[in-house]
């Protein structure tokens, strides 16, 4: 069929797997049978305005595929159907839902798993150069790759400041490392993420939390502890923060980023979160970029297995002992993980998983705002959980022992309390490997466990 031409106007993807995907597409419709010659390259190429090597590339891609076949002298060749992708097996689950890990919900969609598993296959050509050990940071192409990605939090910093490390949990102990030593306070929020608490007591960081108010840890507070404690770093958790899932506003973030000037307090601005909103406040980096070592983990946005994280440095010369600190822990990020969160990013695919994790999490939040009681919750339409302050008389160990036997699982603020007493909380999950029916379900219960009384709930057991 020397007069085909396909629509690439129908893809999102990149040019040259648009070509591929729409041969596959033809196959199937029957509009290319075996044999069919397609257009040759560079005449094709005219007819779509783009270049040639574009053309090229996507003919390459359909052969990979097993689609067609290039014939020296003659042409390329329609040679079959796509060849089937096995499906992963599905692990057996035991009854009950875990609601307890703060996890994306995983895709289901068969089109996005088939041009995720796509990504994997092309990384895979250069498995052999991936298993050898590469520099610290990052290739010029991952960093490339790591900036584009950066740039849609307002961050454009020059390559030099801009880090692949193996995961946020490595970069924040790296950092932390370097800004404080043993006895040293680090501030946080008085209800913070656990990996930032752990981080610490590893390093005998001394952890002061600041009182926080519907926006945020309070400036006026930060400032007092500068002066009582002479704090190494701020550590923040700023946007969908895990638990509390608030998100600190933009005139708030400018108020906090005073105060550390004020001071020469340096900001630890943890943003496992801030890509999951599609307009949410600049990230304090932004604000602040001589103060704020900025974490862009890819764990949540993408997938909790891709264990990598962008790491943005206050300047070029703090980027050589962050180097050498996480290379003698490390010595360098996977180059596996590292290519396929580059070959993602670079195909769209990130970007398509990030409006899945969107959509989907904007579902589950609908369900709980449908099930639990009203004002039982806190949350936003895009955090991954919800953070319940349980009525009385129910204890924060009798709801999570309560749930348990049923087979749920959940975590008693206990976790995330820096200092003093914990509240009677619990924080809930809505993301992971858990369907949407599972979710129902669970929180159906929850909702009827909120609305009666430990003795009864147990009664009935």
């Amino acid at each position: 069929m020397a007069d085909w031409i396909p629509d690439l106007a129908r893809s999102d993807k990149p040019r040259y797997l648009a070509i591929a995907d729409l041969i596959a597409e033809d196959i199937r419709a029957g509009r290319l049978t075996v044999g069919d010659r397609l257009p040759p390259q560079r005449k094709l190429a005219a007819k779509l305005d783009i270049d040639f090597t574009t053309v090229a590339r996507g003919y390459v891609e359909a052969q990979k595929r097993g689609l067609v076949e290039s014939r020296v002298g003659q042409g390329t060749f329609v040679t079959g159907a796509p060849r089937a992708r096995p499906r992963p097996a599905t692990a057996p689950r035991a009854g009950g839902v875990d609601l307890s890990m703060n996890l994306p919900p995983e895709p289901d969609d068969p089109a996005l798993i088939e041009r995720m598993q796509e990504g994997l296959a092309e990384v895979g050509r250069d498995l052999v150069g991936l298993l050898r050990y590469q520099g610290f940071g990052g290739t010029r192409a991952d960093k490339d790759a790591a900036t584009a990605w950066l740039s849609r939090r307002a961050l454009v910093p020059a390559q030099e400041r801009v880090f692949v490390t193996p995961g946020a949990h490595p970069a924040l102990l790296g950092i932390l490392g370097l800004l404080a030593r043993p006895g040293d306070v680090v501030l946080s929020e008085a209800i913070t993420y656990p990996g930032a608490r752990a981080v610490a007591a590893q390093l005998g960081l001394k952890l002061v939390g600041l009182p926080m108010d519907a926006d945020g840890i309070d400036p006026d507070a930060f400032a007092d502890a500068c002066r009582t404690h002479a704090p190494k770093a701020l550590y923040l958790n700023p946007t969908l923060q895990n638990p509390t899932t608030l998100t600190i506003p933009e005139g708030r973030r400018a108020a906090i980023a005073a105060v550390a000037r004020r001071f020469g307090v340096p900001i630890v601005e943890d943003d496992a979160y801030g890509f999951i909103p599609a307009h949410g406040p600049p990230p304090l980096a932004a604000i602040a970029p001589d103060l704020t070592w900025h974490i862009a983990g890819l764990a949540k946005c993408i997938g909790a297995g891709l264990r990598a994280a962008y790491v943005v440095v206050p300047d070029a010369r703090s980027g050589y002992p962050f180097a050498a600190a996480l290379r003698t822990a490390s010595v360098m990020a996977s180059p596996l993980t590292t290519a396929l969160a580059t070959r993602w990013i670079e195909d769209g695919t990130a970007d398509t998983l990030l409006r899945f994790i969107r959509a989907e999490t904007a579902a589950r939040q609908a369900l709980a705002s449908e099930l639990l009681p009203a004002g039982s919750f806190r949350a936003d339409p895009l955090s991954f959980n919800l953070w319940i302050e349980l009525p009385a008389p129910w204890t924060r160990s009798a709801f999570v022992g309560h749930m348990r036997t049923t087979g749920i699982g959940v975590v008693a603020s206990d976790a995330f309390t820096v200092a003093g007493p914990a509240s009677e909380a619990v924080r809930v999950c809505l993301g992971g490997p858990s369907s949407r029916a599972q979710i129902r379900s669970a929180l159906d219960y929850i909702a009827h466990a909120l609305e009666e009384s430990p003795e009864v709930v147990s009664s009935v057991m």
